[in-house]
């Protein structure tokens, strides 16, 4: 019998929660930790369509990267679709929690993955506190040229690219998966030529713009890269504590947004 809390326990050896950003609500989302597991699912979002695929699948313990509950529930109103999410995971009786800034934090985790995609060399945190990643591509590109790269890396429909000169070189590489507009300023003072990260705003756009780097918008998305990854992770620790428990990744495309 294993119970969430021993998967979480070894878990958070890998990724602490006290790596998270304050007030990131990471952890135990609803559920008990008492609880036992027989199938568990790893997934980036917790969504009215990824919960029925832990239903359809006979999981009990779901997994995600991005929490499920970002803000108290007022009014608990069964007519809101987040809500009547919310009830189905309690009727089947399945616990959620969500690593999110601390696997981002963490040496080894969503951002050195993100990097690894991008095969970047001498790879080291963007900022102090572990967010972010920056390093070298093996060959310098255009800017044109790395936009259709991410484009291949991440299998992706389109991008969004802020830059004045297409044709410009870049080789100096940061990356920061989810929003990372505010991180802007930390990539131009570590070098970066390009930095790769989501959900730029139309005003950061333009001050990017005028300091002359080069950002390519990938979308908060291209983090469903960490759901192979995770997988792989809870089945080490499940072999090496011997327990007999399946673990299986959402197959689900839960972004959004789609280009037309």
């Amino acid at each position: 019998m294993v119970l969430v809390k021993e998967l979480v326990t070894e878990f958070e050896r890998f990724a602490p929660k006290e790596l998270a950003m304050p007030k990131d609500p990471v952890g135990l989302q609803l559920g008990f930790l008492e609880q036992e597991v027989t199938k568990m699912m790893v997934t980036l979002d917790v969504r009215p369509e990824t919960v029925a695929e832990a239903i359809a699948n006979g999981c009990d313990f779901i997994f995600a990267h991005h929490p499920a509950v970002f803000r108290p529930i007022q009014p608990f109103d069964l007519a809101q679709p987040q809500n009547q999410m919310y009830a189905e995971i309690l009727k089947h009786n399945i616990t959620v929690y969500a690593a999110h800034t601390n696997l981002d934090c963490t040496a080894g985790g969503m951002n050195d993955w993100l990097a690894m995609a991008l095969d970047l060399q001498a790879v080291k945190p963007l900022r102090e506190d572990g967010l972010g990643r920056i390093g070298n591509l093996a060959t310098e590109m255009t800017v044109a040229d790395f936009a259709a790269y991410c484009k291949q890396v991440f299998k992706l429909q389109g991008l969004r690219v802020i830059s004045a000169d297409l044709n410009a070189k870049v080789k100096r590489v940061a990356v920061l998966g989810g929003a990372g507009g505010s991180f802007c300023e930390a990539a131009l003072a570590q070098g970066a030529e390009a930095y790769v990260t989501g959900d730029i705003s139309y005003h950061t756009g333009h001050d990017v713009l005028a300091a002359g780097l080069n950002v390519f918008d990938v979308g908060h998305h291209v983090e469903s890269i960490c759901k192979p990854h995770i997988k792989s992770l809870f089945e080490q620790i499940i072999r090496q504590k011997g327990w007999n428990l399946p673990v299986i990744e959402s197959k689900l495309n839960t972004d959004p947004f789609i280009f037309c």
